[in-house]
């Protein structure tokens, strides 16, 4: 079965986040509690205020998998919904199938960290 990890939408102000980190690689097995990707969220263009609403989450695979393919990298702004990780359940399926189903994961809100790519643009 194939399936696939888009840009969740968090926040109903967002339309797009910043790719910080990627923790996968294609061929890569992930399990449940695996971290995929941390991401950032900036809201400045929604709300005008002095320090830039900026915030982090983490999404976290809830199942098992093998990474197929990934088409972002870390400093890469997605749109809502773009898909970015396509995965698998076994290490050579067939790609030319279509899709199933997203990928089940989950949020988390995070603190900006060492290793993010908004910290080596500093």
């Amino acid at each position: 079965m194939i399936f696939e990890v888009r840009l969740p939408l968090i926040m109903p102000q967002m339309s797009v986040a910043t790719i910080e980190c990627l923790y996968v690689e294609p061929g890569e097995a992930v399990k449940m509690g695996s971290k995929l990707a941390d991401l950032r969220v900036d809201l400045s263009s929604a709300f005008a205020q002095e320090c830039p609403p900026v915030s982090y989450y983490r999404i976290v695979a809830r199942e098992k998998a093998f990474v197929r393919s990934i088409s972002a990298t870390p400093g890469d702004l997605l749109e809502v919904d773009a898909p970015f990780v396509l995965f698998s359940t076994e290490p050579e399926e067939p790609l030319d199938q279509p899709v199933t189903r997203p990928m089940r994961t989950t949020i988390a809100g995070i603190m900006h960290h060492d290793g993010m790519v908004s910290d080596q643009k500093l």
